[in-house]
């Protein structure tokens, strides 16, 4: 059920996208820099090229601070002067990376980058948690995680293009560019979805209680302790994307049509998963998503075996695509059912729920991509403990809901 007047008019759908294009800013902060890695490597003169993978790492720490901050914080002053805050800081860190001249200081705007950034990640969870509940809930995310996928397409085709009329510098002024673009409109356009009587002081006592309430809520952590699990996985796809398919597979130019390729099936799976959401409902939909994905990585690392990490570029795609699509039935999901029990404090269960899940990702992410030597075992077999072990998880909680009705 939808609080908003025109589910589906004018207004509705400029929510939608306006909400998906900020939301979506970290991944283009991320996604149109792996064609530079090498170029960023070096100018700052790095030695181990597994190093560049910080340029990613960075923003998700920042990110994962920031979520947490943001929660609270739109609890108090409301989600639109919270989206502006972060708004700016992002641009702060964007100017930062922009003129660093060492890979410490870049490192720290990439940091500012994703605190800033964690504002409209975590905050447009909350103000979506404001108009819509249940699977009306999942079925926003969908759509916004549509458009969203759109980014992961098309960001490193256009890293890729600025540097071959430019260098890697000039990315961050089109992050600039658009990062005001979309401020100013959001400052227009989106009004404020928390009325003044729900909005709570940002008190000790208030953030220790509330946060409490979220930690020791089994339902809210469980799918807290999945999405974590699953960005865990997609983090560690991140930092090897560029040296699996750029590098070992020797794409080079081609590695943007490649991963725009592999993250279109991620927009696919959340285009079918608004009518998926019918017919399984979201606890079983991400239990069969779960399993899928821990199957094919069972049977794929076998075929990595037998072509000592380097199997044939074709096996690798068709893995990457069907773990892909699986992997967009989860996200929204996931997301939406851990934030179902806590609709009356919105914007600190959204901003624990989303930071707790991005910390927990962080080390596994990280553990695969330093793993990386030059072959497909670190993925492959990262995937199949990860996703086996959210299988397990999944499958628990999904039997604790058996017999409850889900919200509509």
């Amino acid at each position: 059920m939808s609080r908003l007047n025109s589910q589906s008019g004018s207004g509705f759908k400029e929510f939608v996208v306006l909400v998906a294009l900020l939301t979506s800013m970290i991944a283009l902060a991320i996604d149109a820099m792996l064609p530079a890695l090498p170029q960023i490597g070096a100018d700052f003169n790095i030695t181990d090229s597994n190093d560049t993978q910080l340029v990613v790492v960075m923003i998700f720490v920042g990110l994962s601070l920031g979520q947490f901050i943001y929660g609270p914080l739109s609890d108090n002053i409301g989600r639109k002067p919270s989206i502006l805050i972060g708004m700016g800081l992002f641009i702060v860190g964007d100017l930062v990376s922009l003129f660093a001249n060492d890979f410490n200081t870049f490192l720290l705007g990439r940091f500012l980058q994703g605190l800033g950034v964690a504002s409209p990640k975590v905050v447009s969870i909350a103000l979506i948690r404001d108009l819509y509940v249940g699977k009306a809930m999942a079925r926003v995310m969908s759509f916004m995680m549509t458009i969203f996928i759109l980014v992961p397409v098309l960001a490193p085709g256009l890293g890729q293009l600025v540097l071959m009329v430019s260098e890697w510098r000039s990315i961050f002024v089109i992050f600039l560019l658009l990062a005001v673009v979309l401020s100013i409109w959001f400052s227009v356009r989106m009004p404020e979805t928390l009325v003044l009587e729900k909005r709570r002081p940002m008190t000790l006592d208030y953030l220790i209680n509330s946060s409490k309430e979220v930690l020791t809520h089994p339902t809210a952590m469980g799918y807290t302790l999945l999405s974590g699990i699953v960005f865990g996985a997609f983090m560690g796809y991140l930092n090897l994307a560029q040296p699996i398919l750029q590098q070992q597979y020797q794409l080079a130019e081609q590695f943007p049509i490649y991963f725009g390729g592999l993250a279109a099936a991620i927009g696919l799976s959340t285009l079918a998963n608004a009518r998926l959401l019918s017919r399984f409902g979201m606890q079983l939909l991400s239990v069969i998503a779960l399993g899928s994905i821990a199957i094919l990585s069972l049977l794929y690392l076998p075929i990595v075996h037998w072509f000592n990490g380097h199997p044939p570029l074709v096996t690798l795609i068709c893995y990457l695509l069907l773990v892909f699509f699986s992997v967009g039935l989860l996200f929204g999901n996931l997301s939406a059912l851990a934030m179902e029990p806590l609709g009356h404090i919105a914007g600190i269960g959204a901003g624990v729920v989303s930071s707790l899940s991005t910390l927990l990702g962080v080390l596994p992410g990280v553990i695969i991509g330093q793993l990386y030597n030059d072959t497909l075992y670190p993925m492959v077999t990262g995937y199949l403990i990860l996703f086996s072990l959210g299988l397990l998880i999944g499958l628990r909680l999904y039997r604790n809901s058996v017999g409850k009705v889900e919200p509509a």
